[in-house]
Formats: structure tokens, C-alpha cells, sequence
């Protein structure tokens, strides 16, 4: 998604939505009338401020595309020809407080819904609109609509000079887009996106990159496996472009503590050590504090490269319990080296997790291995 720099003289951010409302709608209006001199631009406002301010906003976005479809021309193939004007001569990026980029997400959602019957057309479209904003959730029904043909330009715009147009490549055909849904059929099958990814992988781009380690992060919950094989085979004559990729890629399995994982990056594989691991309270209340403590020693007569981590088995509403791990440290351990370490968790109120009293079981995982273990008592007031 766009990112957005405040002016200079703002104290706050303001809120995404409102970078659409009714000045950069009015923006928005008279740019259209300089390429379509007769476009209704009264009636243009008039409609796409109507109940604005009580809009989120993906709703404000669906909105004023449905008012566009509105007072556009039926004729698609028509629209697309002055909107890609449109797109090469967009408001410069710095100005207006952000409006110039927002406001480019209406267009492309217009185009991406008013199209789908028109799919070659579309697509051109969509690759000139996305540097406004972007097209990674204009483009998904032509995916599941149109795939070959789509598929077909999204291996042609791994190519392209466009920076934002590689990068629609990779970030429209993610299995689990965030605000895009899932894409079903490649979540069960990902082959093809691992076919366009390989296009990608030595991006001097860092806007791409990202892109494509969320698609292999994205990837990785469903086939971790092959995310694994795939990022070893990249592995051979790696560019620094591609090590970065890999490392942020594989970032969930490092977080659940996959094994395979660790030596890829270049971890030990199963560590000679040995392991004291103990909590200094034995009962916590909740938003209070339980003190970590660990000391790892060496029993290798060489260096171990160590991720040190732990994971805590929170206790659900039915019983059971739910695992969370958390980072601790990266260490290089020297051979016969002990390290001792030291950790504060804290059992806060969260909007995100629910607390339920009872034992709570805390692991000590180095590269994904379980090397140690304890237990809490958590009491609710």
C-alpha cells in the first residue's frame, strides 16, 4: 500500500480514510474534467460526498468508484484511453498532504471492476494506474476469472521498467493478500506463483522485495515445506538481493520455530549445549510480571550460531492451550562459552488475547528445539 508522509507543519497523522474527502474529491473532479471536458463534475461531488464522513475507508474507495461507473461513459474501452493519460500526468507525489495517492484508488477500482468483461483491456489499464496508488486488489478477480490471460501479463510485468509494475506482479497474486481475501486454488496449489516469483527474486528493488517475501511468507502457512526447498535452491550463487528475500520470507517459520529453517539461514543444526532454564515467581496475576532466567553452555569444541527464543502455551477458554512464541536473543557461542540470559514476560491486557487462569507452560526453544521448560500459575483478580 502507499505510504504517506505527513506535511511538515502536522502534529498527527491523520487517518487514512480522510485523505479522501471533499477537497481531494474536488481535486480528484477537476483533474477527470481536464481529460473528459464534459464529465459532470457537480454531480460528481455531489454524490461522492454524500455520507462520506461516516465511511470507512474501503468504503469511501467503493463508493466513489461506484459513483465514477455512475457518471462515466458506458463506453470502457473509451474511459481506459483518457484515464491512462490520466495516469501519466498524476499530481506530482509530494504534494497535497497525500490526497495525489488515495485518490488513485478509486480510479483503479473502477477500472478493475468495470473491465472484468473486457479482461485485455483491463489489464493494460491497470498496469498504467497502478504507480498511482496500487492494483493489488483491482487485479485479483481477473486471477480467478481470467487466469491464463492474467497470468500471462503478470509474467510480462516482471519484467517491466516500472518498479510498481513488478511489484503488482508479485503483491496481486499473494494466496493471502491482506484486505484482497484468499486465492483459493493457489493456496492449495502455489507452483505458478513460485514460477513468477523466481522472475523476481534478484529485484534491485527493495519495494519488490518486501513484496515477494510476503508472498513466500504468505506461502509458508499453508506449504512450509516447499517454501523451505524453494528458498535452499535460491540459495545457490544467492545475490545480497536474494538473501534478503530468503531471511524475510522464512520469517514465520522462524517465529513457530520450524528446524529446517535455521540451518538454511545458516544456524547451527542441532546445538551441543547444555541448558538451566527456571522462572523466578511460580504464580503471576494478571498484568503482572514472571522473570526469565537461562544460562547455555557450550559443549562443542566449535562456534554455535544460536537463536534463542521462547514460547508460552496460553491457556483457552475450553482447556487447552494455544502457543506463542517470542524472540529472545541471537547469539554466537564460542566453544565451551556460557551465556546466561535474562527475560521480563509480562501477562497485560490485550484487545487481541483473552486470559484465562491456570498453569501456564513456558519452553525454551534455541534454533526450534525445545531445550528447556517451566511453568506458571496465572491468577485473575
Amino acid at each position: 500500500m502507499a505510504n504517506i508522509k505527513p506535511s511538515a507543519d502536522s502534529t498527527t497523522a491523520p487517518l487514512l480514510k480522510d485523505h479522501i474527502n471533499p477537497v481531494s474529491i474536488a481535486s480528484l473532479g477537476q483533474l477527470i474534467k481536464q481529460y473528459q471536458p464534459v464529465f459532470p463534475i457537480s454531480e460528481f461531488i455531489e454524490q461522492s460526498v454524500y455520507q462520506l464522513e461516516h465511511m470507512a475507508l474501503k468504503d469511501r474507495v467503493n463508493h466513489l468508484s461506484t459513483v465514477l461507473s455512475g457518471v462515466l461513459v458506458e463506453d470502457y474501452a473509451y474511459n481506459a484511453k483518457w484515464l491512462k493519460k490520466l495516469a501519466e500526468n498524476w499530481p506530482d507525489r509530494e504534494i497535497n498532504n497525500g490526497w495525489h495517492s488515495f485518490m488513485g484508488w478509486p480510479l483503479i477500482d473502477y477500472a478493475g471492476k468495470q473491465g472484468l468483461q473486457q479482461p485485455e483491456i483491463a489489464l493494460d489499464l491497470l498496469k498504467h494506474l497502478t504507480p498511482l496508488f496500487t492494483a493489488e486488489f483491482a487485479i485479483r478477480p481477473y486471477i480467478e476469472t481470467h487466469f491464463e490471460l492474467t497470468y500471462g501479463y503478470m509474467l510480462k510485468w516482471c519484467d517491466d521498467a516500472d518498479e510498481h509494475v513488478r511489484r503488482l506482479a508479485s503483491e496481486g497474486i499473494r494466496p493471502r493478500l491482506p484486505w484482497g481475501g484468499h486465492l483459493k486454488a493457489l493456496q492449495q496449489n502455489p507452483q505458478p506463483i513460485f514460477e513468477l516469483l523466481n522472475l523476481l527474486k534478484d529485484d534491485n528493488s527493495r519495494y519488490v522485495q518486501k513484496s515477494v517475501a510476503n508472498n513466500l511468507n504468505d506461502i509458508s502457512k499453508d506449504h512450509p515445506q516447499q517454501v523451505i526447498e524453494i528458498c535452499r535452491s535460491w540459495q545457490k550463487n544467492a545475490t545480497p538481493q536474494r538473501n534478503w528475500i530468503i531471511r524475510h520470507g522464512l520469517r514465520s517459520l522462524i517465529k513457530w520455530g520450524e528446524p529446517a529453517v535455521f540451518p538454511l539461514l545458516g544456524y547451527s543444526q542441532n546445538p551441543t549445549v547444555s541448558v538451566d532454564f527456571t522462572l523466578l515467581q511460580q504464580q503471576v496475576k494478571l498484568g503482572g510480571l514472571v522473570h526469565l532466567q537461562a544460562t547455555i553452555h557450550s559443549l562443542s569444541r566449535h562456534p554455535q550460531r544460536l537463536v534463542v527464543d521462547y514460547r508460552v502455551w496460553h491457556i483457552k477458554a475450553n482447556g487447552r492451550s494455544t502457543a506463542k512464541v517470542y524472540k529472545w536473543r541471537n547469539v554466537q557461542l564460542s566453544a565451551g562459552q556460557s551465556i546466561d540470559f535474562n527475560k521480563s514476560h509480562g501477562f497485560v491486557k490485550l484487545t487481541t488475547r483473552q486470559y484465562y487462569s491456570g498453569n501456564h507452560l513456558i519452553e525454551l526453544l534455541i534454533n526450534g528445539v525445545v531445550y528447556g521448560q517451566a511453568s506458571v500459575d496465572l491468577v485473575l483478580d
